[in-house]
């Protein structure tokens, strides 16, 4: 026969591996989200320098501006022979730029792939319709006070700064995923007050 307090004991116990279950099924699209949300950094040519630029620089940069969304060039610096200057990492610009033209060579060109939220939101700005995924091929022409090179070194590899952006959106991941494997386990707890712990899983 089952006593009462066994019984009781299944039922939160029941309970809880429901909520484990959800919990587990709201963290894998909290991830998937992370993921989704984060600047993507190709560096197209990556360059050999000794002073790359920093917060607080002002750099000047050529760019080409399309929407993901069917590939529509919305602007472009280019076009016009002049590039853009702005203080980098004081928040003169979008946050897609902000953050990603720094530690970077005079030279060196990368495509930023830019969800919303890092670019415009959910606002319409002239040619970009709101909620825009927007890819910006940049290209780091010169940093106020740093001698240009005589000429541009290439490297023989152009993947350390996208691998760095990658590893960067796994340590974010693995940071949530550890935070809520601890809340569940505590939730696992017993709640019949016998101080007792589940450990079952």
């Amino acid at each position: 026969m089952i006593t009462q307090w066994k019984f009781n004991h299944m039922q939160s116990y029941k309970i809880n591996m429901r909520f484990l279950t959800l919990s587990i099924a709201a963290l894998a699209s909290a991830v998937t989200v992370l993921a989704a949300d984060e600047v993507k950094i190709d560096v197209t040519r990556a360059v050999e320098c000794e002073r790359k630029s920093q917060k607080g620089d002002k750099i000047s940069v050529h760019y080409r501006g399309t929407l993901q969304d069917g590939g529509k060039q919305f602007d472009a610096s280019y076009d016009r022979g002049t590039p853009l200057s702005f203080v980098v990492g004081k928040g003169s610009v979008i946050k897609g730029w902000d953050d990603n033209l720094l530690d970077m060579c005079i030279g060196e060109k990368r495509t930023l792939t830019i969800p919303p939220a890092f670019g415009y939101g959910d606002r319409a700005m002239g040619p970009i319709p709101a909620g825009s995924t927007l890819i910006f091929e940049t290209e780091l022409m010169g940093i106020d006070g740093v001698e240009a090179p005589v000429s541009i070194i290439e490297k023989s590899s152009a993947s350390s700064v996208a691998d760095s952006a990658t590893e960067g959106v796994k340590h974010g991941a693995a940071s949530v995923v550890s935070k809520a494997a601890e809340a569940a386990m505590t939730i696992l707890a017993d709640t019949d007050g016998d101080g007792q712990e589940h450990n079952e899983l």
